[in-house]
């Protein structure tokens, strides 16, 4: 283990690095360049920071570890982080993502560059408090305050909708929210804590979970996003700007569904068991109608952020097995997803860089100009949609095979969606890539430059390692994952 507060430090270096911009105060060509410099040096040390996590993280102790408590408000309320084998993944994903996204705005973004570079590392702040966050009001301010950068992020770098897909998006996670904090206030006068721990043990009464539960639900179902409360996603993605895209999809989506894990189920199993049935219907229900609407998308991002919300509902499925096997699955979908979700953003804003639009029947034969391009695009097309081999494949196998284990017709119901996705996924990137190419703006596309193939590379190794060999990933997660099931079944038969 180690001694230093490890946790907090990778907390606050984004926050050294907004300092640091802060004080440069030139807004020559220099200057600009010396801040994308300074935010990737900034967010490439916090992702090596992070990586020490894993390093030295006890794989066989299923608590929490890197602990660090401090009195905040009063003894009730405190400044407590900690991670375990669920959380520790999730931390590790974002600070590899956002010197990425920082790396993938490098040339596209000219208006405000220190604004936006601020706004994703105070972004990458939120994002890493709701995963190591041990008190419920501390993961509250985590969790809503990074409403305000990615408000930021799209509505001022946004397209040409910006303003109205930032405020429906902002208004529909911030209402859902609302509900969430009235049950922590509730939480805290009946127990006379907030702290995460502490409520695991907990035995609130079956009234009170039903309670609970749903207020906790109305905000999780709109951030995961599951239908029919998913409307918002498409507009946000479809306006925001690449890098935008890439952390909602990548990271945003999943703090609903570690919350459900963490949360849900940790604090109110009698109800989460009630609500089981509703769960399964409304994912089967956005597998299916979402994936169908995917079919009939003409703007490549639309199109892609309608396969978001199908393959969370997978993650939600696996959860709410409540067996080691699902939650595995769903943790693993959610890691796969963080990844090849933000790959496939990745490859339509190359694209879009060059010819600005997003329009799939603007492309076709796309593969006789860019081969490097249209070679990387084939790969997170076929992890999309699960081909074995391929990190989409491990987290669905596991959920689907858990599913049949609590309801056959689920599953069948729920493999539909595999079919689907390998369709709307593969007539993409026929349309995009193959066939001839006739229209006069795309024979002077070019191909992956430098910068892009760095972007691409550990994305590439990553989907193909969990594909092959997730062995290490489900060591890590294992014992966790155990014990919040075991939880769960103990606290259901009190």
């Amino acid at each position: 283990m180690i001694d230093f507060p490890i946790l907090s430090l990778i907390l606050f270096i984004p926050i050294l690095g907004i300092l640091l911009m802060v004080l440069i105060r030139n807004t020559s060509e220099r200057t600009e360049r010396n801040l994308k410099q300074t935010a990737i040096w900034i967010t490439s040390l916090n992702f090596l920071v992070s990586l020490l996590l894993i390093i030295f993280f006890d794989y066989e102790n299923p608590s929490f570890q890197f602990e660090e408590k401090y009195f905040w408000i009063n003894n009730g309320i405190s400044y407590h982080l900690g991670i375990d084998g669920i959380s520790v993944l999730f931390i590790v994903l974002t600070t590899m993502l956002v010197p990425i996204c920082i790396l993938a705005s490098y040339d596209s973004i000219k208006l405000s560059i220190k604004e936006y570079l601020i706004s994703f590392l105070a972004l990458e702040t939120f994002m890493i408090g709701v995963f190591c966050s041990l008190d419920l009001v501390l993961f509250y301010l985590f969790f809503e305050g990074g409403l305000i950068p990615m408000f930021l992020i799209i509505g001022i770098w946004g397209g040409e909708r910006r303003v109205y897909s930032t405020f429906k998006f902002f208004l529909y996670t911030l209402a859902g929210s609302v509900f969430m904090l009235l049950a922590i206030i509730y939480i805290y006068w009946n127990s006379g804590t907030t702290d995460v721990q502490y409520l695991l043990n907990y035995q609130f009464s079956k009234n009170e979970q039903i309670i609970l539960w749903l207020a906790f639900f109305a905000s999780f179902v709109v951030k995961i996003p599951m239908w029919p409360f998913h409307t918002w996603l498409p507009d946000a993605h479809v306006e925001a700007p690449t890098a935008g895209s890439v952390i909602l999809a990548g990271v945003l989506l999943k703090m609903a569904g570690y919350g459900f894990i963490r949360f849900s189920l940790g604090f109110f199993p009698d109800a989460s068991e009630m609500f089981m049935p509703m769960i399964f219907t409304l994912s089967i229900i956005a597998i299916i109608v979402t994936s169908l609407i995917a079919l009939v998308q003409e703007d490549m991002k639309k199109l892609i952020a309608y396969s978001s919300v199908a393959h969370m509902g997978f993650v939600t499925l696996g959860i709410f097995t409540f067996t080691i096997q699902g939650i595995e699955g769903g943790i693993i979908q959610m890691i796969s997803h963080g990844i090849v979700s933000a790959a496939l953003f990745l490859c339509v804003g190359v694209v879009y860089d060059r010819l600005h639009t997003r329009e799939i029947s603007r492309y076709g034969g796309l593969v006789n100009k860019m081969p490097f391009y249209a070679f990387t695009f084939m790969i997170f097309i076929l992890a999309s949609l699960g081909l074995p081999g391929t990190s989409g494949f491990v987290g669905e196998f596991l959920v689907l095979l858990s599913v049949f284990t609590v309801n056959t017709y689920f599953a069948l119901f729920a493999t539909t969606g595999v079919v689907l996705a390998a369709t709307y996924s593969l007539w993409l990137y026929r349309k995009v890539i193959f066939g001839a190419l006739v229209k006069d703006d795309l024979v002077d596309m070019l191909d992956l430059t430098r910068r892009e193939i760095i972007i691409f590379v550990p994305l590439i190794f990553l989907t193909f390692f969990l594909g092959i060999y997730p062995k290490p990933v489900i060591d890590i997660i294992e014992p966790s994952t155990k014990l919040v099931v075991e939880n769960f079944n103990e606290r259901l038969q009190k």
